[in-house]
């Protein structure tokens, strides 16, 4: 006995890696996220590898497993892949404290983050107009 299987979210098309905890503020991760939404797979992937910024070297691992899982699990074609979203949630926060002086102290927030980087097999534009003309 065990649960029913839930439907899936995401479209027949479309294949979704998740990356929780990360050890980022939001607002910092978002800037890098926001930096490939939109693009081809391969030229994000690129993108990423050549960036400056710390945490694009994790957001590039999570990039890859999306691309994975499009081509293992649900047999999309890596070529045709885009980064159709990429968004970023806040998780918890580690509170510290930092000793200042005149024995008083100061609070240090330690931010985590959530990533989500969905990719979609984009149609063809060009080959669905050539089947349109081959069909008539």
């Amino acid at each position: 006995m065990s649960k029913p299987s839930r439907p899936r979210s995401l479209k027949d098309t479309e294949a979704r890696a998740i990356l929780r905890s990360i050890r980022i503020s939001p607002r910092k991760l978002n800037l890098v996220a926001e930096s490939i939404r939109g693009k081809s797979a391969q030229i994000a992937l690129a993108e990423l590898a050549f960036s400056k910024v710390r945490i694009a070297g994790t957001v590039r691992k999570v990039l890859e497993s999306a691309i994975a899982n499009a081509e293992n699990n649900h047999q999309l074609d890596v070529d045709r892949l885009v980064v159709a979203e990429a968004h970023v949630g806040k998780s918890f926060q580690l509170k510290r404290f930092h000793a200042r002086g005149r024995g008083r102290s100061a609070s240090v927030t330690k931010p985590f983050s959530h990533l989500t980087v969905i990719v979609r097999e984009r149609e063809d534009k060009k080959a669905t107009k050539a089947d349109a003309k081959n069909a008539a």
